[in-house]
């Protein structure tokens, strides 16, 4: 069974997460659980968390369905001490958060060489930034979201991924996201069913499909290979209906949260139902 959802807005606190989910149609969401743009937040109150509980078991949200992204701010390769460190330590604050709400997951962006260490060093600094998280918290895994590679931002590639994995300690607490967006303007083809069922071979081949937690679902307003990420409504962009309708159609994206991140809200409720649509 497909989760389509939304990124959906935690204004006025947490709990009101699941209920903007449910007016769009949703079946799975995402949400930040700060400021997405501050280094700190206030702690959640047990108030809110019991709330977002609520409001999630009410409406018929389970934890696995549920995607929280970090913060933008956060850069798990960063190559400065104060940068990595400060990083760090928010990263295990929005772990914690998730502990709190009994969520199971929590997406983020590799992390930015910034043109001042290696990629290979960086990626070696994103995976020991996952250790430590995962040794200071329980029970949420790490979801790494692939990137278009705009900048020095690494996770571009498939191979990049798999070499931050293999230097995990915890194998059973670290997955990956994939935005459809950003791995078309990386490179990867998905505008055909030939093409991506090609794609997803090499992603099965180079990191495995049993760590493939979650799916972004957005069309590109660049063009393949272009690096840049932009993202653009369902079946408006570069990437085309065909890549959607071949996604809604196979098993291997059953059973986890698929959110769509694209640029017009006011669509969302539109393209959850054009996407079940799709299903023969």
């Amino acid at each position: 069974m497909k989760y389509i959802g939304a990124h959906v807005s935690a204004g006025g606190g947490v709990e009101n997460a699941p209920l903007n989910a449910k007016e769009i149609g949703a079946k799975a969401f995402a949400l930040f659980t700060k400021n997405q743009k501050q280094w700190n937040a206030s702690p959640l109150t047990s108030k809110s968390i019991e709330a977002f509980k609520k409001n999630c078991s009410d409406n018929g949200f389970h934890s696995e369905m549920i995607l929280p992204h970090d913060g933008y701010l956060i850069n798990l390769g960063h190559p400065e001490v104060e940068g990595l460190t400060k990083s760090r330590n928010a990263f295990v604050d929005e772990m914690e958060r998730c502990e709190q709400l009994g969520l199971k997951m929590l997406n983020f962006h590799p992390g930015s060489h910034l043109n001042i260490i290696s990629p290979s060093e960086c990626l070696s600094r994103i995976a020991g930034s996952i250790n430590i998280a995962l040794e200071r918290t329980n029970g949420v895994t790490a979801v790494i979201e692939n990137t278009a590679g705009q900048g020095t931002n690494m996770g571009y590639t498939f191979e990049q991924i798999a070499e931050i994995i293999s230097q995990v300690e915890d194998k059973t607490r670290v997955g990956v996201c994939i935005d459809t967006c950003h791995t078309f303007t990386a490179g990867y083809d998905l505008r055909s069913k030939d093409v991506f069922n090609q794609t997803f071979a090499k992603f099965s081949e180079i990191i495995g499909w049993h760590y493939l937690k979650a799916i972004h679902l957005n069309d590109s307003k660049k063009e393949l290979a272009t690096r840049v990420d932009r993202h653009h409504n369902i079946g408006q962009g570069f990437i085309g209906m065909e890549t959607f309708e071949v996604l809604m159609n196979d098993n291997h994206f059953d059973n986890m949260p698929i959110i769509l991140e694209t640029p017009d809200d006011n669509l969302w409720a539109q393209e959850i139902s054009l996407l079940y649509s799709l299903v023969k």
